[in-house]
């Protein structure tokens, strides 16, 4: 019997893809498990495979073309067998994941065709949550159009987040006043991937509530210790790769910055995983390097760069960029001296990291001597992290950078 192929969500946050190449013609013959076709994720590409033994009776989807997670794209079955019934068969939606309510919010109760009263305060003006009217302005949706379904008919964030999937979100404000293109100007389309980036750290930025610790730390003794090890070793070993390794190493030291916020609960993670952000064309992505700190640096080092290289052509898997407990966000290379990050959930903290500067530098005995200088940024989540801790946390790094030695203590 012949059987839809549907849209499948190729990745954690996977809305949409695109068919980037099929493998198989219509009329091939394919067994479970082979390749049908190529698509482009928000984050990668992936392959999609047949999930059953036939004939690829119709391609309904073209190289290309864009589907949402549930979309018809083909048709599996048996050779010469009619489909047009099939194809003419209603699309089902695609069953979705109720929202999670943010702390101050509690999913309703679901009552089916019986809609809670919208609930308005004084003036008229809608009762609704901070993150609800935040969320509602940044996507240009006016809440007098949402259904509530929290408590009395209050907007929650779940009600703002579902009518942004029946796709009523309107150009903000600032936006719809703006004039229309004219020429000379380009209209470059949003990507699937610059969505789910836009979408995650806005909610990352108004439900975590960031705090910044930075610090300056000497850099010489790692830069030497680096030089002399790159002149000897046939694999040479980048400066992230030390970054993440002393990372790691003051994590172990401060388990409660290795955390994660999880509503009624805290999760201090088992394993450190640091993630690197890496730019690509449409975005930014980061690549895990899984367990740093029962790694060495030549070992972090080889995991790095095939993580960099697979991010480089797009082919990095959703279990090699997801997931990180930490992450270090660097724009030295790009000559800028400190910055701050926003944090990528699910972890709490994220390192920025500045470019290395000679500057003058006061000595305890008021000497003046020339070093190499970095500025670190942590940006920490203050549900999870206090500031005596993430300050702890921030200055061991500092110590461990510049004594690599207190590294064996």
């Amino acid at each position: 019997m012949a059987e839809k192929l549907l849209m499948l969500a190729l990745s954690p946050t996977m809305e949409t893809g695109v068919i980037a190449k099929w493998l198989k013609k219509e009329g091939d013959a394919v067994a479970s498990g082979d390749l049908l076709c190529e698509v482009e994720t928000d984050k990668a590409t992936m392959d999609y495979e047949s999930p059953a033994s036939g004939t690829l009776l119709k391609i309904v989807l073209d190289e290309g073309s864009s589907a949402a997670v549930g979309d018809l794209i083909g048709v599996i079955g048996k050779a010469g067998e009619d489909i047009q019934a099939l194809l003419a068969e209603p699309e089902k939606p695609a069953k979705q994941e109720s929202p999670k309510p943010a702390q101050d919010e509690s999913p309703a109760e679901e009552k089916p065709d019986v809609p809670a009263p919208q609930a308005t305060g004084e003036g008229g003006r809608v009762r609704s949550s901070p993150l609800a009217r935040k969320l509602a302005e940044m996507n240009g949706i006016k809440l007098e159009t949402v259904q509530g379904s929290g408590p009395e008919g209050r907007v929650v964030k779940a009600d703002i987040e579902k009518a942004l999937a029946g796709g009523q979100a309107a150009a903000p404000a600032a936006q719809a006043a703006a004039p229309a293109p004219v020429a000379g100007d380009t209209v470059i389309p949003v990507s699937g991937k610059r969505k789910v980036i836009a979408r995650r750290l806005s909610e990352s930025k108004y439900s975590a509530p960031h705090y910044y610790l930075k610090v300056r730390v000497a850099m010489d003794t790692i830069l030497d210790a680096r030089g002399k090890l790159n002149a000897k070793a046939s694999q040479k070993v980048s400066l992230n790769a030390y970054l993440i390794k002393f990372a790691a190493e003051a994590l172990k030291r401060h388990p409660a910055v290795n955390a994660s916020w999880a509503g009624d609960s805290i999760i201090r993670f088992g394993r450190v995983d640091i993630g690197l952000a890496v730019a690509q064309e449409d975005g930014l992505i980061t690549p895990v390097v899984r367990d740093c700190a029962n790694k060495g640096l030549l070992e972090i080092e080889k995991d790095l760069q095939e993580l960099i290289q697979k991010a480089r052509t797009n082919t990095l898997k959703p279990e090699e960029y997801s997931d990180a407990t930490f992450t270090i966000s660097s724009l030295g290379s790009f000559g800028i001296e400190e910055f701050t990050a926003i944090i990528n959930p699910p972890g709490s903290a994220i390192l920025a990291v500045g470019e290395i500067r000679k500057e003058p530098v006061v000595q305890p005995d008021d000497s003046i001597q020339v070093k190499q200088m970095m500025r670190l940024t942590l940006s920490c989540d203050h549900r999870v992290i206090d500031g005596a801790v993430g300050a702890a946390f921030l200055t061991d790094l500092r110590t461990l950078l510049e004594e690599p030695i207190r590294a064996l203590y």
